[in-house]
């Protein structure tokens, strides 16, 4: 019996005759399959529980279980084999029967051994194009994940998309994504199960080594063990064996960023070159993009403290002032949480509102002295927001804040500064930040006057919705706050009266 490769065609003979199983075990495995033999068909299902087969040759009328019950249990056991039977002249209707049942053809008996070969052969090229059309359908298929990966500035997206392909796409049933620390280690960012695992089973799976993993890869570049997976790469080995295994690193040119470790532990079930390639053109994008979506993050750090310094330093210039930057972003992200606006847009209108004063660096004057302004005073006031424009426009990243800050003086009815606009010609996000600023200002102490109370606050804003406010603003606004301020109290926070 010829000894099994990874890309030898694998045979299973089932008939109750041993001559007729050794013959055709002789020849077949002189035409370079792998081939094993079972005495009936409940045999024959005990042999596909255990491996992978591509093809079946079956008796029809064999004691314990018959080629016809066999058929059916193929079905479930291997799915993509193919199944073909072997009848006597009496019984071709038989036989013809089984074909609609799914077999793939039949052969009479007695037969000659040339015949045999050629239908082994015409079926096993039926199923090598049968997989190649299936894999170009995959490839195809995860071409549009890899893309998806690469457009996704996520990193928790990336990965989402990584394990779904491979648990959906390469019928994993367990995917495990390692990422390196940043000092030198590995740590699995991510594991994923099949659906059709139970939990219990789940937290029996093992538990990998990724110093195996690293030593691997730094001289080879892909896993892919069909046997029994070496016990190297599990810290604690699962308690069914996996069966197959394939791993393809993560590489940022030459460095090692991570990798994505898929298993199957079906004794059916095994990957094979095509699913590498696969795997390993969705690595060559997921590199990139958790490359990319880890500079982003970072980006948007930088982003989070530079606003925040900026608004720090605002708030420094008076004591009066300090923390007016923080509280007006979060009533601004209230009231725009309250008025619909998707996840991106809220954290937009929050940030325009810390940066919202930003100009008044550019008023070389204690704006916040006790008393009026004087009308000079005012007008080098009201420049603050064009300041505030001219300090964010060459920043790039910032630009998007420009409107609540330039423009959060407007006025409903076009009587505002510095471009008098009008009604909704008034970005929303600025018509957010003025009635959030306003309402600041007025429950803030400042150097001319003490903190109004929050119903006098409320009732002013109330009093000139139409004239300085949106009217559906403030209507949100009025609720909102409300809300805001009895969720403050059940968390036991002291709120202002």
């Amino acid at each position: 019996m010829t000894q099994p490769t990874l890309d030898r065609p694998r045979l299973l003979i089932v008939d109750d005759e041993k001559y007729i199983r050794d013959i055709l075990a002789d020849f077949l495995g002189m035409e370079g399959y792998y081939v094993r033999t079972a005495a009936d068909g409940a045999a024959a299902l005990n042999e596909l529980q255990q491996a992978h087969y591509d093809l079946i040759i079956s008796d029809l009328k064999m004691p314990r279980m018959g080629g016809i019950e066999l058929l059916e249990a193929v079905g479930a056991a291997a799915p993509n084999a193919l199944t073909i039977i072997m009848t006597g002249f009496g019984t071709v209707e038989t036989a013809i029967d089984a074909m609609k049942r799914g077999a793939y053809d039949y052969i009479l008996k007695p037969f000659k051994v040339e015949e045999v070969i050629h239908v082994v052969q015409r079926g096993l090229e039926k199923q090598r194009l049968s997989a190649e059309n299936m894999r170009l359908r995959e490839a195809l298929s995860l071409y549009k994940v890899s893309e998806a990966i690469s457009a996704s500035l996520s990193l928790e997206q990336v990965l989402a998309t990584v394990g779904d392909t491979a648990l959906t796409e390469l019928d994993a049933e367990s995917v495990s994504t390692w990422l390196d620390d940043g000092e030198g280690g590995f740590f699995e960012r991510q594991r994923l199960f099949a659906a059709h695992l139970p939990a219990d089973v789940c937290a029996q799976l093992g538990t990998f080594e990724p110093e195996a993993f690293v030593e691997h890869f730094a001289a080879d570049t892909v896993l892919l063990d069909q046997g029994v997976i070496a016990s190297r790469f599990f810290k604690q080995p699962p308690v069914s064996p996996a069966t197959s295994l394939l791993a393809v690193p993560l590489r940022i040119k030459t460095r090692l960023i991570g990798w994505v470790c898929l298993t199957s532990y079906a004794r059916t079930t095994r990957f094979d070159e095509g699913q590498r390639k696969l795997l390993s053109i969705v690595a060559a994008r997921t590199s990139a993009a958790v490359e990319n979506a880890r500079l982003y993050e970072d980006l948007r750090a930088t982003f989070q403290q530079t606003i925040q310094g900026l608004a720090k330093a605002i708030d420094k210039m008076d004591r009066y002032t300090s923390g007016h930057s923080d509280r007006v972003a979060l009533y601004s992200m209230l009231l725009a949480k309250r008025l619909g606006l998707g996840q991106d847009q809220v954290e937009v209108v929050r940030q325009s509102a810390l940066m919202h004063d930003i100009g008044k660096i550019g008023c070389v004057m204690n704006l916040n002295k006790p008393g009026k302004l004087t009308q000079d005073e005012y007008e080098t006031f009201k420049q603050h927001p064009g300041y505030g424009k001219d300090i964010l426009e060459p920043i790039k990243f910032l630009n998007p804040l420009i409107p609540g800050v330039y423009l959060h003086h407007e006025r409903w009815d076009g009587r505002g500064y510095p471009l008098g606009l009008k009604g909704n010609d008034v970005p929303v996000m600025a018509r957010i930040v003025s009635v959030a600023d306003t309402y600041d200002a007025m429950t803030s102490d400042r150097a001319y006057r003490r903190a109004l109370p929050h119903e006098v606050a409320l009732n002013e804003i109330d009093r000139c919705s139409s004239t300085q406010f949106d009217p559906a603003i403030t209507d949100a606004w009025n609720e909102g706050i409300e809300e805001f301020r009895e969720q403050q109290r059940a968390e036991g926070v002291d709120v202002p009266e």
